[in-house]
């Protein structure tokens, strides 16, 4: 039970805040609206956006239990996961924890057809581009050591491999 209201709460303070809040919020701002498609393009949109966001949702699902069961902790840098993660997803790209919140992002723009909702994702884009090397990745070696300077040779950052990585 610990586990699950630990991975609840980094759930509702990190991407909960990301894929819903700012998106609502946007929404609100803004004054956009769900509304039905006007045409071919902007149904290829929709359904290319629904699509995207349900990658990104199993994507994200995927790792954040990979995160409770092997790593043993949550995707909240205050409650980090124990052991190192190199597996599922992991085995193919370092950050599919982030692509799955992008995939939602995007897909979140495209449903809507909305420009302030791109922005947003190019914005998380452009954040995590910087957070991500400047910051978690130092705090990744510090943890990790060897294991992780390891892994990072073999498997890049954000656009995965085409073959699974073998520890």
């Amino acid at each position: 039970m610990g586990m699950l209201l630990r991975q609840l709460a980094s759930f509702l303070a990190l991407p909960f805040m990301v894929a819903i809040v700012v998106p609502v919020w946007l929404a609100s701002r803004w004054e956009i609206v769900l509304r039905a498609p006007a045409g071919p393009a902007e149904l290829a949109a929709v359904v290319t956006g629904l699509v995207v966001v349900a990658v990104g949702v199993t994507l994200f699902a995927a790792c954040l239990h990979r995160f409770a069961t092997e790593g043993r902790g949550t995707l909240a840098p205050w409650d980090p996961p124990r052991r190192l993660v190199v597996v599922g997803p992991y085995r193919f790209v370092r950050n599919p924890m982030i692509s799955g919140v992008i995939f939602v992002l995007i897909g979140e723009a495209l449903v809507l057809r909305s420009l302030p909702h791109g922005a947003w994702a190019s914005l998380f884009v452009a954040l995590n581009a910087v957070y991500i090397p400047l910051i978690e990745e130092p705090q990744l070696v510090t943890r990790f050591g060897d294991d992780y300077r390891r892994y990072r040779e073999h498997v890049p950052r954000l656009v995965p491999r085409l073959r699974p990585w073998k520890p």
